[in-house]
């Protein structure tokens, strides 16, 4: 069986004894019921994978030692989703999650001018992720950016693949599915309006490169699993 696996914020190389926070405490203690001489993973989200014994069963202030290290190494792939902000909250979640545990680097959380939303719960989220690459069991958590408005992304980009994938039929655009992933991509996914058409000529002008993502129409959260899972898994 697997061994339970949490999250720390922060890790030095030199640590062989970590104190849990309050929440992970409680559930390793209480939730959990482990006792002393238990092991259990811990990850800071950077690559390291800690192998660790329960020195102090405490439920407030767990103590753990490390009795083993890994690193994993960074994916080789680092892909960047810039997604609008959604009027449901809900789903906006639900795309974090499944971004995640797919393997992007990045999620960056996008206003639009068709955007409906802007208020943005940054620790609530952030926990989504974290939640996530722990389920996942993964050791890479996601960089989760603060939202951040369309014009200053597309200006100031300089990943050099870059997409944007939009509804506008009247532009040609290829499939996503038809281009070779560079080992750093960014991808553009709009609001439930989609882009404006001065947006997406900003893009362009940008040297984002406009594709789609399949004959359907999507959901914006399925339009960024979807791009997800192309992208990382390619």
């Amino acid at each position: 069986m697997a061994l339970p696996f949490f999250y720390i914020p922060a890790y030095s190389a030199e640590q062989n004894k970590i104190v849990l926070d309050a929440d992970t405490s409680k559930h390793v203690v209480q939730v959990l019921r482990m006792k002393t001489g238990e092991q259990l993973n811990l990850t800071d989200g950077k690559g390291s994978l800690l192998t660790c014994e329960i020195t102090d069963a405490h439920k407030k202030h767990c103590t753990v030692e490390v009795r083993a290290k890994t690193e994993s190494p960074k994916p080789h792939k680092q892909v960047s989703i810039a997604i609008s902000l959604l009027k449901n909250t809900n789903r906006f979640e639900w795309f974090l999650e499944k971004a995640t545990e797919i393997g992007v680097s990045e999620i960056i959380p996008l206003i639009c001018e068709r955007t409906e939303k802007e208020k943005f719960r940054y620790d609530r989220m952030q926990g989504i992720v974290i939640s996530a690459m722990l389920q996942s069991q993964q050791c890479w958590l996601p960089v989760l950016q603060e939202p951040v408005e369309f014009n200053k992304l597309v200006n100031e980009s300089s990943v050099k693949q870059k997409f944007i994938a939009h509804c506008d039929e009247a532009s040609v655009k290829n499939n996503l599915l038809t281009f070779q992933p560079f080992n750093s991509s960014v991808i553009l996914i709009g609001p439930e309006g989609d882009f404006s058409p001065a947006e997406i000529e900003l893009a362009l002008q940008n040297n984002f490169t406009p594709v789609s993502l399949g004959g359907t129409r999507l959901r914006t959260e399925t339009a960024g699993v979807v791009a997800a899972t192309l992208l990382c898994q390619a």
